[in-house]
């Protein structure tokens, strides 16, 4: 098959899920061309490297003045801003030039678009070239993400802006399932969260879970590295409002509690662009901040556990998923059994309060055998269940569906 992927940030280790779709479309003897936006060097390099993983990448930079505009034009339109965030007219442009060919028939078999910042361009395909199948994968169900932000974030401004999302998202996400001709999300709860937004009988398109998965060749133990006594993990992306939620749940709740029975338990927090906030709690000597990383596996390998206490949030937790790939153990709160097939107490510990979270996380600190007991089972559940091969064939299975009923001579 030939597949354009056209994904609105540029896939790399971080932005795991386009990356491996594309690393694994390509292995399988697809070829993929990318089409994608970023912003400065990293995002320049990124998309340079991506070319030895695909036939073609297609990238345009997109400064942040112009995303910001896009939103501010967005605001009286009733579109939501995420879904003008990372329109990039000069790739809608060729986009539209690559497609004049036949009507688009001979370029490809099908498009992919990812996330909801993607799906302008996918609309502009669709309105153009109705013929073309365009899996949409949506990732998660972004009105159910602000629905809870707008009740829960520990942010002022990720309340604000989620409640002023929150109609413009469900309208656009219900528009969209009746446009695209097949949706992607991570989790059943998505799922759920995304049939709720169709409105008056309106038909959507079939929904497919596909979960997220490790590249278990780069997550990975790594017995050659010491582990630092008494010391929590956190990571993620800081500037995720969720995240930082969780963090100040964290820090304010959870932390202290530790600190009574173990008064030198350090918490390194690992992400980019954390705000100011959240650079602030660094000035604490047991705790780290260290902003952008080149590679995170190191601050992995030398924790004890990884804390992720979900407050909110929607999809998969790719944090869990790659500290269990490590074979590091995780307590998290019951929000991450709605997403994940893990195993209570054997894969994950749960705990729900601050109280019960923090003597989940002591009982590991406390208890070697247990640390690597979870950290063993947590990582044979992610060879299971999360392996990225596996997925991506279930996607080459629903593109197939997709193209064959159209007698498409290429399909493979």
């Amino acid at each position: 098959m030939r597949i354009a992927f056209i994904v609105p940030y540029v896939p790399n280790q971080v932005r795991t899920r386009p990356y491996n779709f594309i690393t694994q479309l390509a292995n399988l003897g697809h070829d993929v061309d990318v089409f994608t936006v970023g912003t400065g060097d990293q995002d320049l390099a990124d998309a340079e490297s991506l070319k030895s993983k695909c036939r073609m990448v297609y990238y345009y930079n997109q400064p942040v003045w112009r995303s910001l505009l896009n939103s501010a034009i967005a605001v009286p339109s009733g579109k939501p801003l995420q879904s003008v965030y990372s329109l990039q007219y000069d790739l809608a442009r060729h986009l539209r030039e690559v497609f004049e060919h036949e009507g688009g028939n001979s370029q490809y078999d099908i498009v992919h678009i990812e996330h909801l910042r993607g799906s302008a361009y996918g609309e502009l395909l669709k309105t153009r070239y109705p013929g073309i199948p365009i899996v949409w994968d949506s990732v998660d169900c972004i009105s159910h993400l602000f629905r809870q932000a707008a009740g829960q974030s520990k942010s002022l401004f990720g309340r604000v802006v989620s409640r002023f999302e929150l109609g413009r998202t469900q309208r656009a996400e219900a528009s969209l399932l009746s446009t695209f001709d097949h949706v992607l999300v991570t989790s059943d709860p998505d799922r759920k969260a995304l049939l709720d937004t169709v409105r008056n009988g309106a038909k959507p398109a079939s929904i497919s879970i596909l979960s997220n998965g490790v590249d278990q060749d780069f997550f990975k133990p790594n017995p050659d590295i010491q582990k630092e006594p008494d010391t929590l993990i956190f990571s993620g992306k800081m500037s995720y409002h969720a995240n930082i939620s969780m963090v100040k749940y964290l820090v304010d709740e959870i932390m202290p509690l530790i600190w009574q029975h173990r008064p030198n338990v350090c918490l390194v927090i690992v992400g980019k662009d954390p705000p100011s906030d959240i650079k602030k709690m660094g000035e604490n000597p047991l705790i780290r901040v260290t902003g952008t990383v080149k590679d995170i596996r190191p601050y992995l390998w030398k924790a004890n556990v990884a804390v992720a206490p979900l407050v909110y949030g929607a999809g998969v937790q790719n944090k869990i998923l790659e500290a269990m790939a490590i074979g590091l153990p995780v307590v998290s709160t019951a929000k991450a059994l709605m997403s994940l097939g893990v195993v209570p107490q054997r894969d994950i510990l749960i705990g729900d309060t601050p109280q019960e979270f923090s003597d989940k996380v002591l009982h590991l600190l406390e208890n070697q055998d247990l640390r690597e007991k979870v950290g063993e089972a947590g990582r044979a559940y992610v060879g299971e269940q999360h392996e990225w091969s596996r997925i991506s064939e279930q996607l080459v299975q629903i593109y197939s569906g997709l193209i064959l009923p159209a007698g498409n001579p290429r399909a493979n």
